[in-house]
Order: C-alpha cells, then structure tokens, then sequence
C-alpha cells in the first residue's frame, strides 16, 4: 500500500503546539535567587512608540562601522509600534529594494550580515554617540543574510560503457572539493517582523521555544520588543548559489507588524531542539519536504487545503489503528488456513531492499528509522506463519535456524494454492525483472554493481510490486471464500491508500506514486468484489479460529442421538434388565 508524507497535519495541530509552549517548563533564570518572587515585566516600546528603523549590510558579524554610509542599506523614519493601517498597502508594512555588491570574500563563501537597528524616535544606535543614544531606547538583531547549503555529487557512470552524462564542470569540482561542497546561497526576499506584543512575560518562565526570542533587560529587567526574521514562506528551490559569475545580489527588504499568535506558529514551525540529535543534513532534507506544504498552502484552494488537513488527521489515526489490529491479528493468530504466507516472506524481502536501497543513497535519517522498524514487524511475522528453530550453531559462534511451514498451512489446501500463484505468478515477473535489469544497466548510471542490484531491485518492486497481493485473490478465489483475512487492518489502510490519491493530486509528486495508488484502489476493490460473491458461511471458521456455529450444542446432540438408537437398537432381554 502506498505511504502518504502526511506533513499537512502538522500546519492543523500548529494551535495546540503553541498552547502546549506556553505551559510548557522552560529554563530557569539563574541570576535569580531561589525563591525570590518573580516579578512580571513589560515592553520597553509601549504601544503606538515612534521608532526609526536602522538596517547596515556588512561581512562583519559584530557590527560597529556605523560612520561608513555604504554599510546603510535602509533608513525608515517615524514608524509607529504596533500601527496596522498605514503602509503602500494600509496593512503597516513597508518595502525597500537594493542591489548589492558582492565582495570578492562573499563570492569565495564568504558571509554578508544584515544588522537591525529599531530606536525610539530622535536616537541613533551608535553607542559613541553621546546624548543621541541610549540603551533603552534601541533594539538590536542580527541575522547571516547567505545561506550555505550542501551540494553533493554522485560519481555515478554506465557500468558497461563506463561514461557519464554529469556536467565535466562538476566533475572537476568533485575531484579537487571532495564528494560534498558547502557552497553560499541566496535569497533575494526578506521580511523583518516586530511583534506587536505586550505581554508581561515572566524572566525565566517564558516557554521555549519563544523564550529564544524574548530578551530581558539585565537592569530594568523590562524585555524589548520582538524583533523577527521571516523567512519562512522562501522556498528552497528559490535559492541560487553565491559564484564568480555574479556582480550584484538582489535584496528586498519587507517590514510589518506580527500579532503574537501567528509569531507562535512561525516559532513553533522553525524550533528545531526537539531534533538536536539529527545531523546537520536532515535539516537541509526536512526544509525541501516542508515546500510541498508551503506551496500547497499558496496554491491550493482554501476549500481543497482544509479537507486536506483533516483528512491527514484522519490519516494518522487510520495508520495507528491498521497497526494495531495487524499487530492484534497475527498475535492471536491460530490456524494460517487461507492465507498466502509466501506473500509474507515476500513482505520481508521487500522490506529489506528498500533499506538497503535507502541507506545506499543516504535518504532521511527519519524515513531510514521507520523503514527499519516496518522490517522488525516484518520478521516478527515470520515467526508466527512459521516454525523457527535453531539448531547446531555454525562454527561454533553463528546460530543456524531452521524454518518450517506451520501444520496448519501444510495440512490445509492454502499451501497448494499458494505454491501455485506464486508459480503462475514467476511466469509474469520473471521476464518483467529480466527486462527492467538489461533496460537499467543499459540506460541508467549508478555508482557501482553494488548500487545497481538495489536500484534495480527497488524500482522493479515499485513499478511491479503490487503484483505480489494477487496470490491471496488467487487463494481467496479457490477457496472460495475470504473470511480468513484481517478485514479491520486491509479496511483502514484501504482508507488510507484513498486518503493518499487526496494527497497525490493536491502536493505536487511523482506521476508514478500516483500511479501506485490507484493500483492499489484497484487490488482493494478486487478484494471487496471477492468479499461480496463469496457470501458468509456460518460453518466455516474464521481468522480467530471460531465459526457461527456452536459446536458444543452440535456435539452434544449428536451424542444424544447416538444414545438413543443404541438403546432402541438393544434386543428384548436387554431392554427388560434395563
């Protein structure tokens, strides 16, 4: 069954995260004394302050060079804190575009910084300036305006031929930079937010992660206003490397106001601590996944986007409850009587090239995890469709097992069936997998022999793989029968597969992942076909081992008949001593 991403339900709970936040434990301040009582503070800018905007483009991360001119990218007089109505656009915000020239150390990975300056009216936000700053009064965040981001290349060529399509340009580069290269990126959009926010945060209990951002005076013990750079709607497609061949970088900078609730969704979308055990690079992975979701939110109809969300709610809960009645059924599990368990073992063979497949070309660390677990329960099937032992270890070290079908799949009529789908089957497959080996080897590049067995091995399984669930419509057929199957657990991940159709045509995705869910419609509706004509027989057993039928009842009239025509069958003088 195919798999959604399912990252739209994460935009529905974002309200609850941020509830969650603001109860949550945060990290106590430790220039307060223990028990000393906390007193509430408040924003140093009241509403409606005036305020001059400051903003310095420099390489310098720590800026002073408040004197150099070219450093000033943008001066705004007379913002109002908290104004909502004024702006091209009456809704507070102000933009202002510049092209910048690139330094030569910027263009070699080097680093440009924006500085923000927001003073009360009538200031300056250098400090030597006596009597026109203070420190009160001036509100300071800094941000690296490139980003570096990971390039990787793969040396990948056709194993028979030994040439490769890839630019000689990048292959240069991989020779003298190695594998991997951190190169700079931009983006040409900016927007800086000031939290319209007068909350009395608490120093030392504002919750994380907002209390990254609420910073406190050490004298006053007053917090300044929340200053907050919004890059979130900048899709990662959108960036361009840094190189020699560019003179000039666009920059729009953007300011407006931000309510306090919707700077909690963005906080609560960007912390990234919970995952600080990830590597750098599962970050770069989860920012790509995350632009489906953003330009579904851009594109999609506001109608469409909110069925979406709720039915990912209902996705996750589908998804928990067909693990659950799987893990329940195989569990309980008596009598393999009516299902293929050549399909199982299959299960585990897939499994297993599709984390070979992915540890092979370092997928996320995330969907890498899941895959692995997907495997245990997998060979933890195995155990309950077949006979394990072990036996003599080998060399003394390795222990040997042994696996043997269960009596009640020999003894019953489902292992013929079920030997002779699969043979019927490898009629089909085998000249498929033939094919798709010659046709990869020939017209696809991979790194090695090593690569091209599992990439061949994972795309044959794509494309072909729902082949391997007809062995039970083929057993179901001869038996007539389908009320051995785990129907709650194919029920709910046949709601999920038509939950996944929503999610192929709403988020942009591969025709063939498409293609894969509609395939598997097909096979559920086989199923249900299958269920229809074969009606309920109270006599058969089903997948718990029981019928509709009490036995006992049965049983016990039977042996009252039998009683009874042996005592009318005694002879005469039997019946008189009786």
């Amino acid at each position: 069954w195919c798999r959604s991403p399912n990252v739209m339900g994460k935009i529905f709970i974002i309200w609850a995260i941020s509830s969650w936040f603001r109860r949550g434990p945060s990290t106590p301040d430790p220039n307060t004394p223990a028990g000393a009582p906390r007193v509430p503070s408040r924003n140093l800018f009241p509403k409606n302050t005036l305020m001059d905007l400051y903003v310095y483009v420099s390489q310098e991360e720590v800026f002073s060079d408040f004197n150099n001119t070219e450093t000033l990218f943008w001066f705004h007089r007379d913002l109002v804190y908290g104004d909502w109505n004024t702006g091209e656009g009456e809704d507070g915000c102000y933009q202002h575009d510049k092209e910048l020239d690139i330094p030569e150390s910027v263009q070699h990975n080097g680093s440009l910084y924006i500085h923000i300056y927001f003073t009360k009216s009538g200031f300056h936000p250098d400090p030597k300036r006596k009597g026109q700053y203070r420190r009160l009064s001036t509100v300071h965040s800094t941000r690296m305006l490139n980003k570096f981001k990971r390039r990787k290349f793969l040396k990948t060529k056709n194993l028979l031929t030994g040439e490769t399509e890839a630019d000689p340009e990048m292959i240069k580069r991989a020779e003298s930079h190695g594998p991997v290269e951190i190169i700079s990126h931009w983006h040409p959009n900016l927007t800086i937010n000031m939290v319209d926010d007068h909350t009395a945060w608490v120093k030392g209990s504002v919750p994380p992660p907002l209390d990254q951002y609420v910073k406190f005076d050490a004298v006053s013990g007053d917090y300044y206003p929340i200053v907050y750079f919004n890059d979130y709607w900048n899709l990662q497609k959108d960036y361009y490397p840094i190189n020699d061949t560019l003179t000039k970088l666009p920059l729009r900078l953007t300011y407006c106001p931000l309510s306090l609730w919707r700077w909690q969704l963005y906080a609560a979308q960007n912390a990234r601590s919970p995952w600080n055990f990830l590597p750098e690079d599962t970050y770069e992975q989860s920012d790509e996944d995350q632009d489906s979701v953003k330009v579904a939110l851009l594109e999609t109809n506001p109608y469409l986007l909110g069925l979406t969300i709720i039915v990912s709610i209902v996705h996750s809960i589908f998804e928990f409850l067909a693990f659950k009645n799987d893990i329940q059924f195989w569990n309980s599990r008596q009598s393999l009587e009516g299902l293929s368990v050549r399909s199982i073992i299959f299960g585990v063979f897939q499994s297993l090239v599709v984390l070979l497949y992915i540890l092979d070309n370092e997928t996320n660390f995330v969907v890498q995890v899941s895959v692995f677990i997907g495997l245990l329960i997998d060979l933890w099937k195995i155990t309950k469709v077949m006979d394990v032992k072990v036996k003599n270890k080998i060399a003394g070290i390795i222990p040997r097992l042994v696996f043997s079908d269960k009596s009640t799949y020999v003894e019953s009529s489902t292992k013929i069936y079920d030997d002779m789908a699969f043979r019927y089957l490898s009629w089909l497959l085998y000249p498929l997998f033939g094919c798709y080996a010659i046709y990869s080897l020939l017209y696809v590049e991979h790194k090695g022999w090593y690569s091209w067995i599992l990439s061949m091995l994972y795309g044959f399984l794509l494309t072909f793989g729902f082949i391997t669930m007809t062995p039970q419509l083929f057993i179901n057929y001869k038996m007539k029968s389908v009320a051995h199957l785990p129907w709650r657990m194919l029920t709910y991940k046949a709601l999920n597969t038509f939950i996944d159709d929503l999610f192929a045509f709403v988020i942009k995705m591969p025709m063939m992942y498409r293609i894969g869910c509609l395939r598997d419609d097909v096979v559920f509706f086989i199923y249900l076909y299958q269920r229809w004509i074969y009606r309920v027989d109270p006599n058969r057993v089903n997948e718990y081992g029981t019928s509709g039928v009490d036995h006992s009842q049965n049983n016990t009239a039977d042996t009252a008949a039998a009683t009874t025509a042996a005592i009318t069958n005694k002879p005469e003088g039997e019946k008189k001593n009786d």
